[in-house]
Protein backbone atom coordinates (compact mmCIF):
# COMPACT_ATOMS: atom_id res chain seq x y z
CA UNK A 1 0.00 0.00 0.00
CA UNK A 2 1.18 3.80 -1.26
CA UNK A 3 1.28 6.03 1.31
CA UNK A 4 0.62 9.92 1.99
CA UNK A 5 3.33 11.60 2.65
CA UNK A 6 2.18 15.14 1.48
CA UNK A 7 -1.33 17.38 0.40
CA UNK A 8 -1.54 20.14 -1.89
CA UNK A 9 -3.85 22.44 -1.57
CA UNK A 10 -5.67 24.45 -4.34
CA UNK A 11 -6.32 28.22 -2.25
CA UNK A 12 -9.66 29.60 -3.88
CA UNK A 13 -12.60 27.75 -3.05
CA UNK A 14 -10.78 24.93 -1.01
CA UNK A 15 -8.86 26.79 1.80
CA UNK A 16 -11.01 30.36 1.62
CA UNK A 17 -13.81 31.66 -0.37
CA UNK A 18 -11.91 34.34 -2.63
CA UNK A 19 -14.16 33.55 -5.76
CA UNK A 20 -17.02 35.29 -4.59
CA UNK A 21 -14.04 38.44 -4.76
CA UNK A 22 -12.75 37.80 -7.87
CA UNK A 23 -16.45 37.47 -9.78
CA UNK A 24 -17.06 40.76 -8.48
CA UNK A 25 -14.04 42.09 -10.03
CA UNK A 26 -14.31 40.57 -13.55
CA UNK A 27 -17.94 41.68 -12.96
CA UNK A 28 -16.76 45.59 -12.61
CA UNK A 29 -14.50 44.82 -15.57
CA UNK A 30 -17.20 43.52 -17.74
CA UNK A 31 -19.69 46.17 -16.24
CA UNK A 32 -16.71 49.19 -17.43
CA UNK A 33 -16.73 47.10 -20.96
CA UNK A 34 -20.29 47.18 -21.64
CA UNK A 35 -21.23 43.71 -21.09
CA UNK A 36 -23.09 41.29 -18.78
CA UNK A 37 -20.88 38.66 -17.13
CA UNK A 38 -22.81 36.59 -15.18
CA UNK A 39 -21.71 33.57 -12.45
CA UNK A 40 -22.03 30.78 -14.52
CA UNK A 41 -19.49 32.45 -17.08
CA UNK A 42 -17.27 33.08 -13.75
CA UNK A 43 -17.10 29.40 -13.65
CA UNK A 44 -14.87 29.01 -16.63
CA UNK A 45 -12.20 31.29 -15.05
CA UNK A 46 -11.86 28.50 -12.20
CA UNK A 47 -8.45 27.63 -11.65
CA UNK A 48 -7.23 29.75 -14.65
CA UNK A 49 -4.75 32.40 -14.31
CA UNK A 50 -5.34 36.10 -14.73
CA UNK A 51 -4.09 36.38 -18.18
CA UNK A 52 -6.40 33.36 -19.63
CA UNK A 53 -8.81 34.97 -17.05
CA UNK A 54 -9.01 38.08 -18.82
CA UNK A 55 -9.20 36.35 -22.70
CA UNK A 56 -12.24 33.91 -21.41
CA UNK A 57 -14.01 37.62 -20.14
CA UNK A 58 -13.23 39.20 -23.70
CA UNK A 59 -14.44 35.96 -25.86
CA UNK A 60 -17.67 36.50 -24.12
CA UNK A 61 -17.94 39.89 -24.55
CA UNK A 62 -16.77 39.84 -28.45
CA UNK A 63 -14.12 41.81 -27.57
CA UNK A 64 -10.77 42.18 -29.52
CA UNK A 65 -8.26 44.18 -27.60
CA UNK A 66 -4.93 45.60 -28.12
CA UNK A 67 -2.49 43.15 -25.71
CA UNK A 68 -1.25 46.56 -24.09
CA UNK A 69 -4.62 47.27 -22.99
CA UNK A 70 -5.50 43.86 -21.87
CA UNK A 71 -2.15 44.50 -19.80
CA UNK A 72 -4.12 47.61 -18.27
CA UNK A 73 -7.16 45.83 -17.82
CA UNK A 74 -5.94 42.69 -15.87
CA UNK A 75 -3.64 45.51 -13.11
CA UNK A 76 -7.32 47.03 -13.42
CA UNK A 77 -9.58 44.04 -12.35
CA UNK A 78 -6.15 42.61 -9.92
CA UNK A 79 -6.10 46.21 -8.02
CA UNK A 80 -9.71 45.69 -7.42
CA UNK A 81 -9.39 42.08 -6.28
CA UNK A 82 -6.43 43.39 -3.73
CA UNK A 83 -8.93 45.49 -2.07
CA UNK A 84 -11.01 43.25 -1.44
CA UNK A 85 -9.12 40.19 0.08
CA UNK A 86 -6.98 43.25 1.93
CA UNK A 87 -10.09 42.91 4.03
CA UNK A 88 -10.09 39.52 4.34
CA UNK A 89 -9.82 37.65 8.15
CA UNK A 90 -9.65 34.16 9.65
CA UNK A 91 -13.36 34.25 9.37
CA UNK A 92 -13.27 33.58 5.44
CA UNK A 93 -11.34 30.17 6.32
CA UNK A 94 -13.69 27.50 4.68
CA UNK A 95 -15.56 25.31 6.89
CA UNK A 96 -13.32 22.29 7.69
CA UNK A 97 -10.00 23.36 6.39
CA UNK A 98 -7.85 24.66 8.75
CA UNK A 99 -9.31 21.84 11.08
CA UNK A 100 -7.72 19.22 7.97
CA UNK A 101 -4.68 21.14 8.02
CA UNK A 102 -3.87 20.51 11.43
CA UNK A 103 -4.76 17.04 11.16
CA UNK A 104 -2.45 16.66 8.35
CA UNK A 105 0.55 18.29 10.10
CA UNK A 106 -0.52 16.16 13.40
CA UNK A 107 0.17 12.74 11.39
CA UNK A 108 3.48 13.72 9.84
CA UNK A 109 1.86 14.61 6.12
CA UNK A 110 3.99 17.49 4.65
CA UNK A 111 1.26 20.35 3.12
CA UNK A 112 2.14 22.79 0.32
CA UNK A 113 0.02 25.39 -1.25
CA UNK A 114 -0.46 24.62 -4.75
CA UNK A 115 -2.13 28.06 -6.30
CA UNK A 116 -2.13 29.65 -9.46
CA UNK A 117 -2.88 33.53 -7.43
CA UNK A 118 -0.14 36.05 -7.11
CA UNK A 119 -2.20 37.18 -4.26
CA UNK A 120 -1.56 34.04 -2.12
CA UNK A 121 0.69 35.78 0.53
CA UNK A 122 -1.43 38.44 1.09
CA UNK A 123 -4.63 35.77 1.86
CA UNK A 124 -2.36 33.41 3.89
CA UNK A 125 -1.38 36.12 6.32
CA UNK A 126 -4.42 37.95 6.06
CA UNK A 127 -6.33 34.77 7.85
CA UNK A 128 -3.57 33.70 9.44
CA UNK A 129 -2.69 30.65 7.73
CA UNK A 130 0.45 31.13 6.86
CA UNK A 131 2.18 28.90 9.70
CA UNK A 132 0.43 25.44 8.79
CA UNK A 133 1.95 25.36 5.47
CA UNK A 134 5.45 23.75 4.94
CA UNK A 135 5.97 25.15 1.09
CA UNK A 136 3.98 27.71 -0.78
CA UNK A 137 4.08 27.66 -4.59
CA UNK A 138 1.64 30.34 -5.80
CA UNK A 139 1.54 32.01 -9.22
CA UNK A 140 4.66 33.94 -9.01
CA UNK A 141 6.70 30.84 -9.33
CA UNK A 142 5.16 29.58 -12.07
CA UNK A 143 5.12 30.06 -15.87
CA UNK A 144 2.29 27.50 -16.54
CA UNK A 145 -1.19 27.85 -15.76
CA UNK A 146 -3.00 24.52 -14.70
CA UNK A 147 -4.35 22.19 -16.25
CA UNK A 148 -0.18 22.39 -16.85
CA UNK A 149 0.69 20.43 -14.11
CA UNK A 150 4.06 22.72 -13.16
CA UNK A 151 2.81 24.03 -9.51
CA UNK A 152 2.15 20.68 -8.17
CA UNK A 153 5.47 19.28 -9.37
CA UNK A 154 6.85 22.46 -8.22
CA UNK A 155 5.30 21.85 -4.66
CA UNK A 156 6.38 18.22 -4.39
CA UNK A 157 10.09 18.90 -4.88
CA UNK A 158 9.97 21.82 -2.06
CA UNK A 159 8.74 19.26 0.30
CA UNK A 160 10.93 16.22 -1.33
CA UNK A 161 8.41 13.66 -1.83
CA UNK A 162 7.58 11.62 -4.78
CA UNK A 163 4.34 12.68 -6.92
CA UNK A 164 2.89 8.85 -6.24
CA UNK A 165 3.16 9.73 -2.36
CA UNK A 166 1.14 12.74 -2.54
CA UNK A 167 -2.55 14.32 -2.66
CA UNK A 168 -3.99 17.18 -4.57
CA UNK A 169 -7.05 19.11 -3.33
CA UNK A 170 -8.74 21.21 -5.84
CA UNK A 171 -11.88 22.58 -6.87
CA UNK A 172 -10.99 23.32 -10.56
CA UNK A 173 -11.53 20.96 -13.60
CA UNK A 174 -8.30 22.58 -14.37
CA UNK A 175 -7.06 21.57 -11.10
CA UNK A 176 -7.77 18.08 -11.53
CA UNK A 177 -6.24 17.19 -14.70
CA UNK A 178 -3.10 19.26 -13.77
CA UNK A 179 -2.82 16.95 -10.45
CA UNK A 180 -3.84 13.68 -12.77
CA UNK A 181 -0.73 14.83 -15.20
CA UNK A 182 1.47 15.46 -12.32
CA UNK A 183 0.96 11.42 -11.45
CA UNK A 184 -1.23 12.54 -7.97
CA UNK A 185 -3.98 11.21 -6.38
CA UNK A 186 -6.61 13.78 -6.47
CA UNK A 187 -9.83 14.94 -4.36
CA UNK A 188 -12.46 17.10 -5.84
CA UNK A 189 -13.66 19.76 -3.38
CA UNK A 190 -17.14 20.56 -4.79
CA UNK A 191 -19.53 18.86 -6.91
CA UNK A 192 -19.01 15.29 -8.54
CA UNK A 193 -21.21 16.07 -11.74
CA UNK A 194 -18.27 19.22 -12.34
CA UNK A 195 -15.06 17.15 -10.76
CA UNK A 196 -15.85 13.74 -12.03
CA UNK A 197 -11.88 13.01 -13.44
CA UNK A 198 -11.20 13.43 -9.44
CA UNK A 199 -10.79 10.11 -7.85
CA UNK A 200 -12.48 11.25 -4.70
CA UNK A 201 -15.22 14.42 -4.58
CA UNK A 202 -16.42 15.79 -1.17
CA UNK A 203 -18.63 19.02 -0.72
CA UNK A 204 -16.26 20.56 1.25
CA UNK A 205 -12.94 20.17 4.05
CA UNK A 206 -15.11 19.38 6.65
CA UNK A 207 -16.09 16.17 5.37
CA UNK A 208 -12.72 15.23 4.55
CA UNK A 209 -10.54 13.26 7.33
CA UNK A 210 -6.73 12.03 7.36
CA UNK A 211 -8.37 8.43 8.01
CA UNK A 212 -10.85 8.70 5.61
CA UNK A 213 -8.53 9.88 3.05
CA UNK A 214 -6.14 7.15 3.94
CA UNK A 215 -8.68 4.55 3.30
CA UNK A 216 -9.63 6.18 -0.09
CA UNK A 217 -5.89 6.08 -1.28
CA UNK A 218 -5.48 3.00 -0.40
Amino acid sequence: MSEIKACLFDLDGVIVDTAKYHYIAWKELADGLGFLFTEQDNERLKGVSRTASLNILLEIGGLTIAEEEKAKLAEQKNNRYVQYIAKMDSSEILPGALDFLKECRTNGIKVALGSASKNAMTILNNTGLTPYFDAIIDGTHTSAAKPDPEVFLLGVKALDAAPEHCVVFEDAEAGIEAATRAGMFSVGIGSPETLSAANIVVPSLAHMSVSMLKESFA
